[in-house]
C-alpha cells in the first residue's frame, strides 16, 4: 500500500479519536439535556466507534497484536466462560463486562499508533480552550439548585446530578453525567496547563492564562479532594522534570510565580471564598472522619487494594461472574442500578472473576504501566516532557481507576493511548506495515 493511500487510512482513523475524545466530554450533555429519552444507550455510545477503530486499524494492518493485548483478551474469554459456567450465567452481562478489556483496553493501542505527537498537542489545546466554559459551567451548577436546569440529571432527572458536598452545596458534574467526570477533565486538563506553561510549545497565551484559571477554579467549585489529589500528582511529576532537566528550572518557577498571582487574585473573589470555604469544610470533615489526610489518602489509593489481595476469601474460586460488578451489570440481573460486592476497581476486579484471574488481570493492567512509565522516563531524559506529565495524569486511573464507570474508563483509554502517541513525529512515526501488492 502506497504512503499516501495509508495517510488517507490514518486521517480517518484519527477523525474517530477525535470523535471519541468528543463524545467522552459531552455525553453526559447529551444523556442531562439533549437526548434524556435515550440516556440508556448513550452510556455505551463510544463503543461502536471504538470497534470501528479496532476493526479497520487491524483490517489495514496498523494494528498489531503485543503481550497486553493477548493476554487481556485470553485471560477475559476465560472468565466470560466461567461466568456462563459456574457464575451469573448471564451472556448480556458477561458481554457488557467484557467489553471494558477487549474493546476499549487495546483502542489505546490504535491511538498510540495513529496518533503523532502533533496531534496530542492539538487536543490538548482544544482542551484547554474547553476549560474555560467548562469552569464557567460548574460554576453556575455550584450555585444554582439542585432543580435548575443546569443541574439536571441524567434522563432529564429533575432531582438534579450533584453529588453531596458541603454547607448545602453539591459537587458539580460540568457536561459529565456524574461528578467523577468533572474531576477526570480537570485532571486531564492540569497536564497541559503545566506542559504549555513549561515548555516551548505553541499555544496562544491568553487560552493558556483563561484554562489555567478555570483550573484554579475547578478544584474547590468541584469540592473534591480527589480532584486535588490528582492535581497534585501531575503537579509533583513536573517537579521530578525539573530536577531531572534543569533546563525547565526556569520556566517552572515563572509558572509557579504564575499560578501563586492567580491563586491570590481569585481568592480575593466573593465567588471563589464561598467555593474555598465549602472545599475547604468538606476537606476538613472527611479527613477527620478517615483519620487524618495521610489516612485518608492511603485508604484511597491503597485501602481498597489491599483488601482485593488479602480480605477476598469469601469469594468464588471463579468468581460471581464478569459484569456482575457494574451498574448496568446489577441492574440486568437484579433491575437495579447497585454495586453488588464492590465499588473498588481491584475489589470489583477479584470479585467478578475470582482471585487468580483477577489477580492476572491486575498484574497485566500495572505492567502496561510499568512499560509506558520507563517509555515516558526515557522520552523525559531526552528533554521531552509530553509523555511524562500524561503518565501524572492517567497512572492512577489505568493502574486502579474504576473502568466499571465508562467515563473513567474513556478517560483512562484515551490518555494511555496519547501516553504512547506523544513520542510519535510525524516526521519519524511513519511505520506502518505494508500490505502486500
Amino acid at each position: 500500500m502506497r504512503r499516501t493511500d495509508l495517510s488517507v487510512i490514518n486521517n480517518s482513523l484519527k477523525w474517530g479519536v477525535w470523535l471519541y475524545f468528543i463524545l467522552l466530554i459531552f455525553e453526559g450533555a447529551l444523556r442531562k439535556w439533549v437526548l434524556p429519552g435515550l440516556a440508556t444507550p448513550l452510556l455505551v455510545v463510544r463503543d461502536p466507534i471504538a470497534i470501528w477503530l479496532i476493526y479497520t486499524s487491524w483490517n489495514k494492518n496498523l494494528l498489531t497484536l503485543n503481550f497486553f493485548i493477548i493476554s487481556m483478551a485470553f485471560v477475559t474469554f476465560l472468565s466470560v466462560c466461567f461466568s456462563l459456567i459456574f457464575g451469573h450465567g448471564n451472556l448480556s452481562v458477561a458481554i457488557y463486562g467484557a467489553r471494558i478489556l477487549v474493546i476499549h483496553f487495546p483502542l489505546m493501542f490504535v491511538i498510540g499508533k495513529i496518533f503523532y505527537r502533533e496531534d496530542v498537542e492539538k487536543m490538548g489545546r482544544i482542551l484547554l480552550l474547553i476549560a474555560i466554559p467548562m469552569a464557567i459551567l460548574i460554576g453556575l451548577q455550584f450555585y444554582s439548585p439542585q432543580s435548575a436546569w443546569v443541574n439536571r440529571g441524567v434522563g432529564g432527572n429533575m432531582e438534579g446530578a450533584g453529588f453531596s458536598g458541603a454547607m448545602g452545596y453539591f459537587r458539580p458534574p460540568g457536561t459529565f453525567s456524574f461528578t467523577i467526570g468533572n474531576v477526570m477533565f480537570f485532571n486531564f486538563v492540569s497536564c497541559f496547563v503545566l506542559y504549555f506553561w513549561i515548555t516551548e510549545a505553541k499555544i496562544n497565551k491568553l487560552v493558556l492564562i483563561g484554562s489555567t484559571i478555570a483550573l484554579i477554579a475547578s478544584i474547590p467549585l468541584s469540592i473534591s479532594r480527589t480532584l486535588l489529589f490528582s492535581v497534585a500528582i501531575v503537579l509533583l511529576f513536573s517537579l521530578i522534570s525539573v530536577v531531572s532537566k534543569p533546563k525547565f528550572l526556569l520556566r517552572m518557577i515563572l509558572s509557579i510565580i504564575v499560578l501563586t498571582l492567580l491563586i491570590l487574585v481569585l481568592s480575593e473573589t466573593t465567588i471563589m471564598q464561598t467555593s474555598m470555604g465549602a472545599f475547604t469544610n468538606r476537606f476538613e470533615n472527611a479527613s477527620t472522619g478517615e483519620g487524618g489526610v495521610g489516612s485518608s489518602l492511603f485508604n484511597r489509593f491503597f485501602g481498597a487494594m489491599i483488601d482485593a489481595l488479602v480480605n477476598t476469601n469469601d469469594v468464588p474460586f471463579f468468581g460471581y461472574g464478569i459484569g456482575m460488578g457494574t451498574n448496568v451489570g446489577a441492574m440486568l440481573i437484579t433491575g437495579k442500578a447497585q454495586f453488588l460486592f464492590a465499588e473498588w476497581e481491584w475489589l470489583r476486579i477479584v470479585g467478578e472473576m475470582g482471585f487468580v484471574l483477577g489477580v492476572l488481570i491486575i498484574l497485566i493492567r500495572f505492567s502496561f504501566c510499568s512499560f509506558i512509565f520507563f517509555k515516558s522516563l526515557k522520552f523525559l531524559k531526552k528533554g521531552d516532557l509530553l509523555p511524562w506529565l500524561l503518565l501524572g495524569s492517567g497512572l492512577v486511573i489505568i493502574i486502579q481507576g474504576q473502568w466499571a464507570q465508562p467515563t473513567i474508563l474513556g478517560f483512562s483509554t484515551l490518555i494511555g493511548g496519547l501516553i504512547l502517541a506523544s513520542s510519535q513525529s510525524i516526521n519519524n512515526s511513519f511505520k506502518l506495515n505494508q500490505n502486500k501488492k
